[in-house]
C-alpha cells in the first residue's frame, strides 16, 4: 500500500499503533482516539510528519468532514473489555454500536474506496464444531460479543444497500509489544511473560489443557493492510490457523525466557471457552500465510523485558 490517505480510528491502542506503525512510512494517516484506553506513548517511537492525530470520541466528531478525500478507513475504536461490557451494556452499545453506525456511514457519504473493520472471535461463543469458519454461526456469550456481530452486519449492509467496499476481521488471540499487562482483563501471554518478570508464579485457571489459536499483531497488520487491498468483503478469520495449550504456552515463554518457573494452578472461570481455532482458508485466499509464532513470541518477550529494565 502506497500514496494513499488512510483513517485509523483507535489508532493510539495496542493494534490500532501496529496498524498506524505498518501504514506510515507509505502512506499519510489520520489517527481518531479519544484516548480512554489508547496511549500515545505507543507511537512516540515514530518521527514522521505523515500522522495527525485527532482527539475525540468517533460520536461527537464531524466524521464526515474528517474522511473527506481519504481513500481507507481502518476502524479499531472500541470498548473491548468482556466484563466491563456485561457490566455496562449500555457503554457498550453506545460507542461499539452506535459509533461504528456512524464511521460506516461518514465513510458511505465520503465515498472512501473501502472499509476494514475490526471484529472478534468473540462472536463464536463456546462452539465445539472446530475449526471455527466464518459460516459457523455466531454464538455470542457477552455484550461486547453482540456488539462484534451487530458491526459486522451493519458492515455487510453498507456493501450490499450502498455499495461501500468493507471486510470485517475475526481476531482470534492476539498478542505482542505494547499489549497491557497492568490491565485486570490482560490476555494471557502479557500476564504470564510480566508474572516471571516480578518473580511470581503465572496463574493458569483450570488444568491447562484449554487451548486457542494465538495469532501476533505483526500478522494481523499484515492480514488488515492485504485484505484491505484485495477484492474481499464480507468476514474473514483471522488466526494462525492452528491451537496451543495453556500448558504448551507456557512452556514455550519459559523455554524463550531461560527459566522453568511452575505455573499455579486455580479454579476455571465459569463461562471460559474451551477450545478454539480458526479455518484460514478465506484469508489465505488473499495472500494471508500466517508463521513465525514462535519468532514473533520471542520479540514480545525482549520487549516486556526492555520495559522492566
Amino acid at each position: 500500500m502506497k500514496d494513499k490517505k488512510i483513517i485509523v480510528t483507535g489508532g493510539l491502542g495496542f493494534i490500532g499503533s501496529h496498524l498506524v506503525e505498518g501504514l506510515i512510512e507509505n502512506n499519510e494517516v489520520t489517527i481518531i482516539d479519544d484516548l480512554s484506553s489508547g496511549k500515545p506513548d505507543n507511537l512516540q517511537h515514530l518521527k514522521n510528519n505523515n500522522i495527525k492525530l485527532i482527539k475525540g470520541n468517533i460520536n461527537d466528531l464531524d466524521l464526515k468532514t474528517i474522511f473527506k478525500d481519504n481513500d481507507y478507513i481502518f476502524h479499531h475504536a472500541a470498548l473491548i473489555s468482556v466484563p466491563e461490557s456485561v457490566s455496562n451494556p449500555l457503554k457498550y452499545d453506545e460507542i461499539n454500536i452506535k459509533g461504528t453506525l456512524k464511521v460506516l456511514i461518514a465513510a458511505r457519504d465520503s465515498d472512501v474506496e473501502k472499509l476494514v473493520f475490526a471484529s472478534s472471535a468473540a462472536v463464536y461463543g463456546d462452539n465445539d464444531k472446530l475449526p471455527l469458519t466464518e459460516d459457523t454461526p455466531p454464538r455470542p456469550l457477552s455484550p461486547y460479543a453482540v456488539n462484534k456481530v451487530t458491526g459486522e452486519m451493519y458492515c455487510q449492509v453498507f456493501t450490499d444497500a450502498f455499495g461501500l467496499p468493507t471486510v470485517s476481521l475475526r481476531y482470534f488471540n492476539v498478542f505482542g509489544p505494547r499489549q497491557d499487562p497492568d490491565s485486570p482483563y490482560s490476555a494471557v501471554i502479557p500476564n504470564f511473560i510480566s508474572a516471571i518478570l516480578k518473580g511470581d508464579r503465572p496463574v493458569i485457571h483450570g488444568d491447562g489443557e484449554q487451548s486457542r489459536d494465538f495469532i501476533s499483531v505483526k500478522q494481523v497488520v499484515k492480514a488488515n493492510i492485504q485484505a484491505c487491498q484485495s477484492d474481499q468483503t464480507g468476514i474473514v478469520n483471522v488466526a494462525l490457523g492452528r491451537s496451543t495449550t495453556i500448558n504448551q504456552l507456557m512452556e514455550i515463554i519459559n523455554e524463550v525466557m531461560g527459566k522453568n518457573v511452575k505455573p499455579l494452578y486455580i479454579k476455571p472461570r465459569p463461562g471460559d471457552v474451551k477450545h478454539s481455532v480458526a479455518d484460514i482458508t478465506r484469508a489465505k485466499s488473499f495472500g494471508f500465510h500466517p508463521s513465525g509464532f514462535k519468532e514473533e513470541l520471542r520479540e514480545t518477550v525482549e520487549w516486556f523485558i526492555g520495559q522492566y529494565k
